[in-house]
């Protein structure tokens, strides 16, 4: 190792999803199920508001916490949401991922732990160990279910932080209103941090979405408009919670991201407007191709949100499984690069029809071999 490298980025690998891409960089024509990012393109009237900014000048920075009229816009909805919650701010992000570090960094200090579920979404633990924090991944196989008496048997007195994710990526899981009930009133009792990652919130497909925040009012929930809107390279996220750690958040951005880009920023407020039925009715569709397609020869758990698929490899090890799969042309995410676990591998549906069948049948080739 280079003397100039610091422990903290030593502390963990580079993401696992690369070295997939990398495997993959010379197929012809591969059947991409990888992608954690929706196969629709930014709405047309979102891109025009981001020129029509541009155009105007409306390319300096923009204020830490973001825009006037889509904070307005922001805490307008967040007042509907949780009407009974008297002290809740919101502020504007650098996309969710920027909220998500910020929220590390306003709470947690070295040497204090951070609970959430395995599998998890491959940034937490590296984010949590970048502060200075033990993650602490609480296991969710067989069914990926949010179980508050496995939380409670992990929280210890340095435990400063629950990190919930639904619905979850990898899994598509969606937690019930029921479990997020425990876990957030758990948090409240022992006076634990609740942070909400809720990205694909707008990504429910059985029933209504739930935040624990309708539990716990001190909740810290992070949500944008990457996935829903597809504005992934946008950088648009935002965070609302208790004043005093919004307050403590902001200022770290000050000092870090600085601000989401502001043409971006005008684009959200037009997305906040745009209705998202279309896709989620397409998606759910999707949802309902692969899991018939699969289920009778891949043990899997129907995923009740997101647009991910996490079934279990008919061979001992997922990772080698995907090398297999790669090998013929197929791509998809090992399960290790999520867990502690190398049982299962990760599909995202999030992708033209055409692919998933395509996808579909050579899975099911795969599995008969």
């Amino acid at each position: 190792m280079h003397p100039w490298i610091s422990d903290r980025a030593d502390s963990f690998d580079s993401s696992g999803i690369r070295r997939v891409f990398d495997l993959a960089a010379n197929l012809k024509d591969p059947i991409n199920l990888s992608i954690g990012q929706p196969d629709f393109d930014v709405p047309d009237e979102v891109k025009q508001a981001a020129i029509e900014a541009i155009e105007s000048g409306k390319n300096a920075y923009s204020p830490t916490q973001g825009i006037g009229p889509l904070r307005e816009r922001l805490q307008a909805q967040v007042g509907k949401q949780y009407p009974t919650h008297d002290n809740r701010d919101v502020f504007v992000s650098s996309g969710t991922s920027g909220g998500l570090m910020l929220s590390m960094l306003a709470m947690i200090n070295p040497g204090d732990e951070v609970i959430y579920l395995d599998p998890f979404f491959v940034m937490y633990p590296a984010l949590v160990q970048m502060c200075g924090g033990v993650p602490v991944p609480v296991d969710s196989y067989p069914d990926f279910r949010l179980d508050p008496s496995k939380i409670e048997a992990a929280v210890t007195p340095r435990t400063k932080m629950i990190l919930l994710n639904s619905p979850a990526n990898p899994t598509g899981v969606t937690a019930s209103a029921a479990d997020l009930k425990q876990v957030a009133e758990l948090a409240a009792e022992k006076q634990i941090a609740l942070v909400s990652d809720e990205i694909y919130s707008n990504f429910h497909y059985d029933e209504e979405f739930v935040s624990p925040a309708v539990y716990n009012d001190q909740t810290i929930v992070i949500d944008g408009f990457s996935k829903s809107h597809a504005m992934t390279g946008w950088r648009v996220g935002y965070v609302h919670g208790p004043t005093e750690v919004m307050a403590a958040m902001l200022k770290l951005q000050q000092y870090s991201f600085v601000c989401a880009p502001q043409p971006a920023q005008w684009g959200a407020i037009r997305a906040m407007e745009v209705s998202l039925d279309g896709y989620l009715q397409d998606y759910r569709r999707k949802r309902d191709l692969v899991v018939q397609g699969l289920s009778d020869c891949y043990e899997l758990v129907v995923p009740g949100g997101a647009f991910y698929v996490f079934p279990k490899a008919p061979v001992e090890s997922g990772a080698a499984f995907v090398e297999e799969a790669i090998s013929r042309g197929l791509l998809i995410i090992p399960g290790n690069i999520f867990s502690k676990r190398d049982s299962h591998f990760r599909i995202s549906f999030a992708a033209p029809d055409e692919t998933l069948h395509r996808g579909i049948e050579l899975l099911r080739e795969l599995a008969r071999k």
